[in-house]
């Protein structure tokens, strides 16, 4: 991935887990990050139903054992460390069949010196369901790790197909003892000040458009028109897709490839114009010249991007004066004209029109 390639835009992050990692990721390719946790993830380490579940899952000598997530089943084991647990666990596990919900769980199941026996490909609950129902499962004992939320229609689906369930509550997803920094990244999505959200969680999703919905920010509508919305995979994309909100996701569902997505992505939505000679590629808060960076302020970028929105068309002050970001009079537009062209190194990128307005002077199409 380009260093720098993310130059000019503002990218949000969402996640808990993992967040410092991905805002150094995005940084090192240029881009402003913003972040602010959806959700918080509460361990169960000492909670009595954790180690209840755990005993059960001992005494029970499943058949069939699902592990959900990478993070949920080292915690389990962790837990049952504490207790002195692990070993009896791990015994239980070594004789029955352990189903993974993708390659995140198979990574931690192979730590723990097991084995699993079959991964899901789209990391999905759904196909996990499909496949157990499938081979089976009227009479067979099962385990089911659960993943931040009961998971009430995956396990309902089993015992009402004749399996014996206990379910493993391991943490649980809850929102931010302070949403507002999330609530303030709601409003700027909703007004476009941010380029693209990435999430990597399908709870982080909910969370993120109910805070939203609560601080009555529209952000369905900036995604629809010029936010990018980053998910990690399928399941996380789910609550977006429903909405009938745009998304993009890796063919990889991993942390580096969810960066690499928004990193070839971004870029390709700029608005790249030749003009006054020079190839422009205006992007969220900065402007490329023949490939040289310039940052501009809000009120200068606002012009620009109005100007690039109707390239070589004269855009009226009054007009122009409605993007300003606390709007102003035609003066005000005047200035932040001004500070355009200083800030773009020339005067010769943008045309006064007496008494009309502004342009760009747009040679053609780059």
């Amino acid at each position: 991935m380009t260093e720098g390639a993310l130059a000019g835009f503002t990218v949000a992050v969402t996640a808990e887990r993992r967040r410092s990692e991905m805002a150094a990721l995005l940084e090192r390719r240029g881009a402003r990050v913003v972040s602010a946790p959806a959700i918080t993830i509460i361990p169960l380490v000492d909670d009595d139903a954790l180690r209840a579940a755990t005993e059960a899952c001992i005494g029970l000598e499943p058949h069939l054992v699902v592990a959900t997530t990478g993070f949920g089943f080292r915690g389990w084991l962790e837990a049952a460390e504490g207790w002195g647990l692990a070993e009896p666990l791990r015994a239980a596990m070594r004789n029955a069949k352990i189903i993974a919900r993708g390659p995140k769980p198979c990574g931690a199941i192979r730590a723990a010196g097991l084995t699993e026996d079959w991964a899901a490909k789209t990391e999905a609950s759904e196909e996990v369901l499909e496949r157990l129902l499938s081979d089976g499962v009227a009479g067979r004992r099962i385990v089911v790790q659960e993943h931040g939320e009961p998971q009430t229609e995956f396990v309902d689906a089993l015992r009402n197909a004749g399996a014996a369930v206990v379910e493993v509550p391991v943490y649980r997803w809850a929102m931010p003892p302070d949403v507002a920094p999330v609530r303030r990244m709601a409003e700027q999505v909703a007004a476009g000040q941010i380029d693209a959200v990435t999430f990597t969680s399908a709870p982080a999703v909910k969370a993120f458009l109910r805070i939203a919905q609560d601080a009555n920010a529209d952000v369905g509508a900036a995604f629809a028109s010029s936010t990018l919305a980053a998910c990690v995979g399928p399941v996380t994309a789910a609550p977006l897709v429903e909405r009938d909100i745009p998304v993009i996701t890796p063919e990889r569902y991993r942390l580096g490839a969810l960066i690499k997505t928004v990193t070839d992505e971004l870029p390709r939505r700029a608005v790249r114009l030749r003009v006054a000679g020079s190839t422009l590629e205006v992007r969220g808060h900065a402007v490329l010249i023949d490939d040289a960076f310039h940052a501009l302020a809000p009120a200068a970028m606002a012009i620009l991007v109005s100007l690039a929105r109707r390239p070589g068309v004269v855009v009226s002050k009054e007009q122009l004066a409605d993007a300003l970001p606390r709007g102003n009079d035609g003066h005000a537009v005047d200035v932040a004209v001004a500070r355009l062209r200083a800030a773009l190194g020339s005067g010769k990128h943008i045309e006064t029109v007496i008494k009309r307005g502004y342009r760009l002077r747009v040679d053609e199409a780059a």
